[in-house]
């Protein structure tokens, strides 16, 4: 209904599974590191839990898309089953024979341990999958820990992944299910998104239906938040109904007034007011109203201690550092300079340096905590969840430099332009990031910290926010393992990369040329697209020129899991901007071009 008139190709908040719409944050990429990291594990079990509609079913769905073709899959999606129900749909999901109408659990078990040795012998992995599986009842539970008795004289038969809501978690703490819980070898509780990844999750679904203007004002999308308490399935549900309102009541932008409505109409849900005070002022009398003032004695107590208080605030704004800096209204940069140097050392390291999307047992170090760890419940008017990190300042040389620079939306592009060998137009328009700001490139807005900016390997623009100041713009033109090179209004710093992370909320701008107009070209897709991506692939394997098929079949898709496995990409299997953007860059040889000086023409 409201396609149409929002400019979109399609529903961008539908609740039935897409590929295409795959948002994967920081958390969600953790918890597919443990997955993977316990698959790969022998035997034993795997746990992931989560609350209802957080995305454990859709991180279970990319989990079997990225296992090993030679593993056997046996995926059970309603676990209200007997252990004589269990056992066959198990032999069910696997193929195995098995006699008709057989209530013998015996002749269940050996039909899947002979099943199972056959496997091992072909170098085969078996993999059983039950979500839902708080729904499991205890005698069943029993019986699927008898299966990974199930194994060799050196290997297990069986490796078993649990996904369920937090009741799971109550339901494993049972004493006569201890066997089980001390047979677990990787365990993930996925946690609701963020705000700020909650606002990248409603930009990337909005960018995926077509729409890249803003639909959503900032503040709404923080609404958003507060009233999904960042539940994937209720930010969809909220925003296809603000969607719907919007265009029942003719409004172009979507305002915190119509998430309001949305949720209620939707959900049910109202955003709880806030906390009384504890104190309030009355203008006329200048008098303090305290809800302790009944307490006896306390009002011989209460103005000795405004007074203490009035005391040790002017103490504060006569002697220390920063207060004399506040009362003399010296410049911003005077404060930072006096206070980061004390400040520096207080915030703890919250981000990797590690971007490996190539799952292995040291990959749980290697997961991005940028963005995704930074948890923040607060007003939903502050700016980012990431200001108050912000506020424990960076070196003075970085904050120094930051508020030197202009506050322009379209700063840094000039010499983002210039890195790809273009000048900026002079008929450019200044807003920045916007679909087309040179022909033949295109501006990308993007959320997911220092392992995405590995990933597309392109030089990027930052938002920093200094402390005591407004966001500035700088570009990434360099990235190592311990370090990075910014340049700052023509100038360039190399910075420790916790020290940006500090003033850094994990969203980047970058410029590339996309190679082809569709976009992300999954399998099954036919086109221009795909006989790109075929010439491309064989180009970077050294195969001659030849007419390719334009069909992006079950050959093509094993290419491209290839591809990403070798240049730590999303191993999807699916031509995303992450990928195309990787081609293209290799296809170009223009190393000048690779953030971390990776990229190069394979042989």
């Amino acid at each position: 209904m409201y396609i149409e008139y929002f400019k979109l190709n399609e529903a961008p908040f539908k609740l039935t599974p897409n590929p295409r719409y795959l948002f994967m944050s920081g958390l969600h990429r953790e918890g597919l590191a443990h997955l993977i990291y316990g698959v790969r594990q022998p035997g034993g079990f795997v746990q992931l839990t989560g609350e209802v509609g957080s995305g454990k079913t859709t991180l279970c769905h990319c989990l079997i898309s990225q296992l090993p073709q030679d593993t056997e899959i046996a995926l059970i999606l309603n676990p209200k089953l007997t252990v004589i129900e269990l056992l066959a749909t198990i032999c069910d999901e696997l193929r195995i024979a098995y006699p008709p109408e057989t209530a013998s659990i015996k002749i269940l078990i050996d039909a899947l341990n002979q099943r199972l040795l056959e496997t091992h012998a072909q170098g085969r992995r078996t993999v059983l999958i039950i979500d839902e599986a708080q729904n499991l009842r205890s005698e069943v539970l029993e019986q699927i820990r008898l299966l990974t008795n199930l194994e060799t004289s050196t290997e297990k038969l069986l490796q078993i992944i649990l996904i369920g809501q937090p009741e799971l978690l109550r339901l494993l703490k049972r004493r006569n299910l201890r066997q089980l819980s001390q047979r677990i070898t990787a365990r993930y509780h996925l946690e609701p998104l963020s705000r700020g990844e909650t606002h990248a999750y409603v930009r990337h679904r909005l960018l995926v239906a077509g729409r890249r203007e803003p639909l959503f004002t900032r503040r709404a999308v923080n609404y958003v938040y507060r009233m999904s308490g960042g539940i994937p399935r209720l930010i969809n549900i909220i925003c296809d109904r603000a969607l719907l309102g919007a265009y029942a009541q003719d409004e172009r932008m979507i305002t915190p007034s119509i998430i309001r409505q949305a949720a209620r109409e939707a959900c049910g849900l109202k955003l709880r007011p806030r906390r009384p005070q504890p104190a309030m002022f009355q203008s006329r009398r200048f008098r303090i109203v305290l809800r302790t003032s009944r307490i006896p004695g306390f009002r011989l107590v209460w103005p000795a201690t405004i007074i203490l208080f009035a005391l040790a605030a002017a103490a504060f704004m006569l002697f220390s550092p920063i207060g004399s800096a506040l009362w003399k209204k010296d410049d911003p940069k005077t404060v930072s300079q006096n206070g980061a140097a004390q400040w520096s050392h207080e915030v703890p390291e919250t981000v990797s340096t590690i971007d490996s999307a190539q799952w292995s047992p040291d990959d749980l170090e290697a997961v991005s905590q940028n963005g995704a760890a930074q948890r923040n419940h607060d007003d939903p008017e502050a700016v980012s969840p990431n200001d108050s990190l912000a506020e424990e300042a960076s070196t003075p040389v970085l904050v120094e430099m930051l508020f030197d620079a202009p506050q322009s939306a379209a700063s840094g592009f000039a010499e983002l332009l210039a890195m790809w060998g273009v000048a900026m137009p002079d008929d450019s328009p200044s807003l920045g990031c916007v679909k087309e700001i040179v022909p033949g490139f295109e501006c990308l807005h993007l959320f997911g910290g220092w392992p995405k900016l590995r990933r597309f390997d392109l030089p990027a623009i930052l938002d920093l926010l200094p402390p005591g100041g407004t966001r500035r713009r700088v570009v990434l033109s360099g990235l190592d393992d311990e370090t990075a090179t910014l340049i700052i209004h023509g100038r360039t710093l190399n910075v420790s990369i916790p020290e940006i992370a500090r003033l850094w909320d994990g969203s980047f701008m970058l410029l590339w040329k996309p190679p082809v107009d569709e976009r992300p070209v999954p399998a099954g897709a036919t086109g221009e697209s795909v006989k790109w991506i075929q010439r491309a692939m064989d180009r970077l394997d050294g195969k001659p020129e030849s007419d390719v098929s334009g069909v992006f079949d079950g050959e093509l898709r094993q290419r491209v899991l290839d591809f990403q496995k070798k240049h730590s990409l999303i191993q999807d299997g699916i031509a995303g901007n992450e990928t195309l953007a990787r081609l293209a860059l290799l296809l170009e040889g223009a190393e000048s071009l690779s953030l971390t000086g990776r990229a190069q023409i394979s042989p």
